[in-house]
């Protein structure tokens, strides 16, 4: 860390990602999230996106689905709990270079990022990071204290 450079306050959490696929036409996300609304789930994490490999598909993420009626009508719309992927959300002050702080530390860790989304609002900031396993979004977790 250069001389003067303050450290971020950041804090990072642990979160299952849950997945469905979805069909690439108006209307095929608002089918799979509608039920989870319904079931009381508050999702503050989502992404969904168009499968180049598979035409007029597509694929959601989202996150947190917690506890049996939540899960129940999760699983009724398709989704799936990731056995091949953990999440990790970092909140922190939207300073400069924050991004790059954070993916560096995971790197240098020896840590594989297999996703990231960002977005700020304000003076606060938050990543949201996909790894490969638990093990490993635990590893970075642990690397971001230092920071």
């Amino acid at each position: 860390m250069a001389k003067g450079e303050a450290i971020m306050k950041l804090k990072a959490d642990r979160f299952d990602i849950w997945t469905t696929s979805i069909k690439d036409k108006p209307g095929g996300l608002v089918k799979k999230i509608e039920p989870l609304a319904k079931a009381g789930v508050n999702l503050n994490f989502l992404i969904a996106r168009r499968s180049a490999k598979r035409p007029g598909t597509g694929i959601a993420f989202a996150s947190p689905i917690k506890g049996a009626k939540q899960t129940k009508a999760a699983k009724k719309a398709g989704f799936k709990k990731s056995r091949s992927m953990s999440g990790l959300k970092i909140t922190c002050d939207n300073k400069k270079g924050m991004a790059l702080k954070v993916t560096g530390a995971i790197s240098d860790a020896g840590i594989n990022l297999r996703g990231l989304s960002g977005a700020t609002l304000g003076k606060q900031a938050v990543l949201y990071l996909a790894f490969d396993s638990v093990k490993d979004a635990n590893k970075a977790a642990r690397c971001l204290k230092k920071i």
